[in-house]
């Protein structure tokens, strides 16, 4: 079992910079890929970005490369996303979410989920 909380969130202008931490509990921490979510209203969750269990790989949806990036410490049980260049199409509820395959970018592949944190870019 894994629990994840998220935290970060807030009211950004266009133009700056977020970043959301997702802290794990459980020593398994480590055995798990990672992955961010987003949801705004009215529409589906989406693929953000996944990073392997060690960190070296990861991936991006189009919409975000070059502009967020995911990274973790094994030792703190902890994933982030640095998010830059926001945009207001960027406004949604982000989830972080844990799952035993890295590269998957189908929320039902994911295994354990935050409750989310909001990200609301204004123009």
């Amino acid at each position: 079992q894994v629990q994840l909380v998220e935290s970060g969130g807030g009211l950004v202008q266009a133009g700056g910079s977020l970043r959301l931490s997702c802290a794990a509990s459980g020593r398994t921490f480590s055995s798990y890929a990672m992955g961010w979510f987003r949801q705004a209203p009215g529409k589906e969750r989406e693929f953000v970005v996944t990073i392997s269990r060690g960190g070296s790989s990861t991936g991006y949806a189009d919409s975000v490369k070059g502009r967020f990036t995911i990274s973790r410490d094994n030792a703190k049980n902890t994933v982030y996303l640095q998010m830059s260049s926001l945009k207001p199409e960027d406004t949604a509820v982000y989830y972080c979410a844990a799952g035993r395959t890295f590269g998957l970018k189908y929320a039902g592949t994911y295994n354990y989920w935050g409750q989310g944190t909001q990200v609301t870019v204004s123009s």
